[in-house]
C-alpha cells in the first residue's frame, strides 16, 4: 500500500505535509497524535506559548490537550491556511473518558498529488490581540485574502 501523505520542506513555513497521491474529498487522512496532558500540565510544561508563536499542542476538549512534542506523528507538520483544503475534527469517544477523544484531519475537497495539506488552526488567546501578537502568530499561507495572522478575533459577548 502506498503512502497517502509525506512530510517535506514547505513554502508556507518550515516543514509541511503534502499529498503523495490524489486524495478524494471528505476522507479521514490521519489522526493528530501525541501524549495527553491536562490544560494545567501543559501550562506548567510549556508556559505562555503565545509569546513564541510555535506549538505542537492541540486543544482536545475542555480537560485535555494533545502534546505532539511527545509521541507525535507527521500530522503535527500540517501548516495552517486561510483557505484550507482540510479540517481538524474532534471525535468524542464513547463513554466518559475524555482522554480517549481524538482529532482527525479530514479533507474538505479533492486534493491533487503534490499539493500541501493545510487546515485553519483557529487560534484564540486570552487577553488583547496586539499587533505584536499578530506578528508572532503570523500566517504565511500566501492565499488571496490571507488575514496575516493565525489568531482569530474574539467573539462579542451577547446579553
Amino acid at each position: 500500500m502506498s503512502r497517502k501523505i509525506i512530510r517535506r520542506r514547505s513554502p508556507i513555513h518550515g516543514n509541511g505535509v503534502f499529498a503523495a497521491t490524489d486524495l478524494p474529498a471528505d476522507i479521514d487522512l490521519i489522526e493528530y497524535r501525541g501524549r495527553r496532558l491536562t490544560h494545567a500540565q501543559a501550562d506548567k510544561l510549556y508556559g505562555d506559548t503565545a509569546e513564541d508563536g510555535h506549538t505542537f499542542l492541540f486543544i482536545l476538549n475542555d480537560r485535555y490537550v494533545i502534546d505532539a512534542n511527545v509521541d507525535g506523528n507527521v500530522a503535527r507538520w500540517i501548516n495552517t491556511s486561510c483557505k484550507p483544503n482540510c479540517q481538524a475534527v474532534v471525535e468524542e469517544a464513547p463513554g466518559r473518558d475524555r482522554r480517549a477523544d481524538r482529532v482527525v484531519i479530514r479533507t474538505l475537497r479533492s486534493i491533487r498529488a503534490g499539493e500541501e495539506l493545510s487546515y485553519d488552526y483557529g487560534i484564540t488567546i486570552d487577553g488583547r490581540i496586539t499587533e505584536r501578537l499578530k506578528r508572532i502568530w503570523a500566517c504565511h499561507c500566501g492565499k488571496r485574502g490571507c488575514t496575516g495572522t493565525m489568531l482569530k478575533p474574539k467573539r462579542a459577548r451577547s446579553g
